[in-house]
């Protein structure tokens, strides 16, 4: 589904970001990307979403590069997947439902009553059937990332999801909510995931891989059991 070949990527002012990073991630299964602030994580997701131009390398979903795309097929690459900012990123001016429906209004030739219906299925599947009329305000912390993955899946039906940082700032028990929800969309509906988080309780809970970045250079990629099980000093002192 994903393939990065050899990318490399650095900012105008010639400070490299990202060093001949390769990484698969097969249809239906999550890769967590882990490491410290800086390490490039951030930058990977930029690539993939076509935000920011690689100087070299190649980025492929479904076997199509799209690094040289222009921005109109990139709009179309963009549609198949779902993104889930930090603190969900409602607009807090919109009812629940209307946040949902956002991305509908903008791109889908939909009537009030299969946009409200399609809506209602989605905030039923994350457990908020109830909210729609309720505004960001009124909701915890949780309840606005559950509203954000309703919102990333109910346009285009994605088959790429994408969780910045989606457990920040919750508490244990509600990052535990958070990550059941992720794996439970990533299962039932086959989507391929990346997920970056700080946390190794969360990688360790939906992630079947893990990738550790390092001065923007991947430094392991494997499972999380042979994360943990690794002897290697940077490692140990990461997962300590």
């Amino acid at each position: 589904m994903i393939r990065f070949e050899q990318v490399n990527f650095s900012y105008e002012d010639e400070t490299q970001i990202l060093h001949d990073v390769t990484l698969q991630i097969p249809n239906c299964s999550t890769l967590a990307l882990l490491g410290a602030s800086g390490s490039g994580k951030s930058t990977l997701f930029h690539v993939l979403l076509g935000l920011l131009k690689p100087q070299s390398g190649r980025v492929l979903v479904d076997d199509m590069d799209i690094v040289p795309l222009k921005e109109r097929k990139l709009t179309e690459v963009r549609r198949r997947m779902g993104v889930v900012f930090q603190d969900g990123a409602l607009f807090d001016s919109l009812t629940v439902g209307e946040n949902v429906s956002f991305h509908m209004r903008e791109c889908m030739d939909l009537s009030e009553e299969e946009m409200e219906a399609r809506v209602q299925e989605g905030l039923d599947y994350v457990g908020l059937g109830h909210a729609m009329d309720m505004m960001p305000g009124e909701l915890s912390g949780g309840m606005r990332r559950r509203v954000a993955v309703a919102r990333a899946m109910a346009a285009f039906q994605p088959a790429i999801m994408l969780y910045d940082e989606p457990t920040s700032g919750l508490d244990p028990i509600t990052a535990d909510t958070i990550c059941d929800l992720i794996r439970k969309v990533s299962t039932e509906e086959c989507l391929t995931s990346i997920i970056i988080t700080h946390r190794l309780k969360d990688a360790f809970k939906v992630a079947d891989r893990v990738a550790l970045f390092k001065d923007g250079r991947v430094y392991y990629e494997g499972t999380p059991e042979s994360l943990m099980d690794s002897d290697d000093e940077y490692i140990q002192r990461f997962v300590a």
